[in-house]
C-alpha cells in the first residue's frame, strides 16, 4: 500500500473513532401526573413571598438540558394569560453548596436541596422562553401545599385541602442549556401568576418504566419559602405527615458520550499509523549527511 492509500485508511480509523464520540441523547420524565397534591411554587416578585418545590434528578455522565416540560393547575382565579413568567433553579444536594454546621430549622436536612442553588434561569431576562398548553379546563387535586410552610416544630399541616384550577403543560427552551456534570440534583421550577396561584402536580412514586425513567435513590419533593430559608421541608414527611410524592416534569438534553475501549483503541491505531506514514515520509525525503 502506498503512503497516500495508508494515509487515506489512517483518517478513515480517526473518522470512524471520532463518531462515536457523538453527544447520545438525553431524556428524563417522571412519567406523568397524578391528583394526589399540589404544592405551590413562586418566584418572590409582585408583593408575594417566594416559594419553592424541588423534586431530584441524576446524570450519569456530563449532561446538556436544553429544553424541559412541567404539568401544574392555574388556579380558577387567573387563566393561562395571566401566566407572567417562568424561572427554573438547579440545586444540588445537601451538603453540597451549603453551610453544613449551622444549626437548621426543620427535622432533617439529609437529602435536602443544598442552601443555595447551583445554577438558574428566568424568562424575565430572556434567559429562557416558555409557552403553554391547557390539558383541562377544571382539574381538581386532592391536598396542596401554600402557606402552610412553618419550622420546626410546628411544620406538620396535613397540608391545605383540595385545590381546583386548569391542569397546563408548561414547555421551556434554555437560550443557554444548563450543563451539568454526571452528580445529584433537585429541579425546581417556578411560575409567576398574576391574580392566583401557580401548584406543581405530583408525579408517580415510584417512577415506572416505561412512561417514567427509574433511579436509585429516587428522594421526595422537598419545598420552603423565604421565612424558612434556606433549610427546606419534605412535602409527605414533614408538611403533609404521610405519604412521599414526587414532581411531575420532564428533561431533554444530551450527554457527552464516552468512547468504548474498542473505539480508542481504533484511533490510537488511527494516529499511530499517521505518525508512521509521516516518519517514513521524512527518511525517504533525508538526503547524505554532509
Amino acid at each position: 500500500m502506498n503512503w497516500k492509500l495508508s494515509r487515506l485508511a489512517a483518517a478513515v480509523s480517526i473518522l470512524a473513532a471520532s463518531s462515536a464520540w457523538a453527544d447520545a441523547p438525553f431524556f428524563f420524565s417522571t412519567g406523568g401526573v397524578t391528583s394526589a397534591i399540589g404544592m405551590a411554587s413562586r418566584p418572590g416578585v409582585a408583593g408575594k413571598t417566594e416559594i419553592e418545590a424541588g423534586d431530584d434528578f441524576v446524570t450519569t455522565q456530563p449532561t446538556t438540558v436544553t429544553s424541559a416540560t412541567f404539568i401544574g393547575v392555574v388556579t380558577s382565579g387567573s387563566t393561562v394569560s395571566t401566566i407572567l413568567g417562568v424561572d427554573v433553579e438547579i440545586y444540588r444536594v445537601f451538603p453540597l453548596d451549603s453551610d453544613a454546621v449551622r444549626m437548621p430549622n426543620v427535622p432533617t436536612r439529609t437529602n435536602s436541596p443544598s442552601d443555595v442553588a447551583l445554577d438558574s434561569r428566568s424568562s424575565s431576562a430572556g434567559e429562557v422562553t416558555f409557552s403553554t398548553l391547557t390539558l383541562a379546563s377544571t382539574f381538581t387535586l386532592a391536598n396542596s401545599v401554600l402557606n402552610g410552610i412553618h419550622p420546626f416544630p410546628n411544620q406538620l399541616t396535613m397540608g391545605e385541602g383540595a385545590v381546583t384550577g386548569s391542569e397546563v403543560q408548561f414547555t421551556l427552551t434554555f437560550a443557554t442549556p444548563f450543563v451539568l456534570p454526571a452528580d445529584h440534583y433537585f429541579f425546581v421550577p417556578q411560575v409567576q401568576v398574576a391574580g392566583g396561584e401557580f401548584y406543581w402536580m405530583s408525579g408517580p412514586r415510584p417512577i415506572v418504566a416505561p412512561a417514567g425513567t427509574p433511579f436509585s435513590p429516587d428522594l421526595q419533593t422537598w419545598m420552603r419559602n423565604d421565612p424558612l430559608d434556606p433549610d427546606w421541608l419534605r412535602v409527605g414527611t414533614d408538611i403533609v405527615g404521610s405519604g412521599t410524592f414526587n414532581g411531575a416534569f420532564t428533561l431533554t438534553g444530551s450527554v457527552a458520550a464516552v468512547p468504548e475501549p474498542e473505539t480508542s483503541a481504533l484511533m490510537l491505531l488511527g494516529l499511530a499509523a499517521v505518525g508512521g506514514i509521516a516518519r517514513r515520509r521524512r527518511a525517504a525525503g533525508a538526503g547524505p549527511a554532509r
